[in-house]
């Protein structure tokens, strides 16, 4: 037994038939394999197959609008973006030429800043009852040409100024050679409450305030509605490098123009209402969005 059981040490079964066993498990199994695949498709994916709903619940659900003849159509586009902007210390800064120190007008001339003089006529009369000419510097707001042209794209434009016509419209002419404002109001448009005067009532342009914006370095004149104000840093002939229009308000107002309506983003932004309260002007109904 004990030259047996050495025999078997010194001569083991022959690894070549251990390699042939394994390989014939793994042709078996391979084999297998490729009969189902000639057999048919997986069961998985039969089930789609028969039942293509399985596959279609990983997509998002579409929200179809029926139009005419229950024809299936894409929700109609957005209406332009009504943008209101003030003039004065907004789009432009003017003084009077007389008064105007001679270093303001070297520094912004060096500093690149647009300006030009400008005629117009006064609400003072002369003795004689002429009217009176009063001779202004204006400095165009840096960027203001490019901000009008690409807002112009998206929104349809409105001016509406405080100031006096005689005076605000020979010089909305020279910054609107294109003619890209389709309306200009003036003083006689703006009305008083109890709080200020020259008040801004945008309701005098369109009665569905959703998508419309006024622009205005005195947050005043648009306390009548508060959710539709941008307020802007004022402008002066000392800002030769200011960038609001166009690295500030532009990219708001475009983003605006995507929203069905602008007054819940703007609250969010500027909380106008809480703003107006700490001046002592009480929240009014038109606050209310809706």
């Amino acid at each position: 037994m004990a030259e047996l059981a050495a025999a078997t040490e010194v001569y083991p079964p022959p690894r070549t038939l251990q390699v042939w066993k394994t390989l014939l498990n793994w042709l078996t199994f391979f084999f297998q394999i490729f009969s189902q695949i000639l057999r048919g498709t997986p069961q998985s994916c039969r089930d789609l197959k028969k039942n293509p709903r399985r596959l279609r619940l990983h997509l998002p659900p579409a929200v179809p609008i029926a139009g005419a003849e229950g024809r299936v159509t894409d929700a109609p586009p957005l209406e332009k973006l009504t943008v209101v902007l003030d003039l004065d210390e907004t789009l432009v800064c003017a003084y009077e030429t007389l008064s105007l120190p001679a270093i303001i007008r070297a520094q912004a001339t060096e500093a690149g800043l647009r300006w030009f003089e400008l005629e117009c006529i006064s609400s003072d009369k002369e003795v004689e009852g002429k009217p009176k000419i009063n001779y202004v510097t204006v400095f165009e707001r840096p960027g203001l040409k490019e901000f009008l042209k690409q807002l112009s794209e998206f929104a349809d434009l409105v001016l509406f100024t405080a100031g006096l016509e005689g005076y605000a419209r020979p010089l909305v002419d020279r910054i609107d050679v294109e003619n890209l404002f389709s309306h200009r109001l003036y003083r006689p448009s703006t009305i008083s409450t109890e709080y200020r005067e020259h008040v801004k009532d945008l309701s005098c342009i369109t009665k569905d305030l959703c998508r419309v914006v006024i622009v205005d370095n005195n947050p005043f004149s648009f306390l009548l509605q508060p959710l539709n104000g941008i307020p802007c840093i004022p402008f002066s002939a000392g800002q030769p490098r200011d960038e609001q229009l166009l690295e500030v308000i532009l990219p708001l107002l475009k983003h605006l123009s995507q929203q069905k309506d602008v007054r819940p983003i703007l609250y969010e932004r500027f909380h106008m209402p809480e703003w107006f309260q700490k001046h002592g002007i009480p929240a009014s109904r038109w606050t209310t969005v809706g």
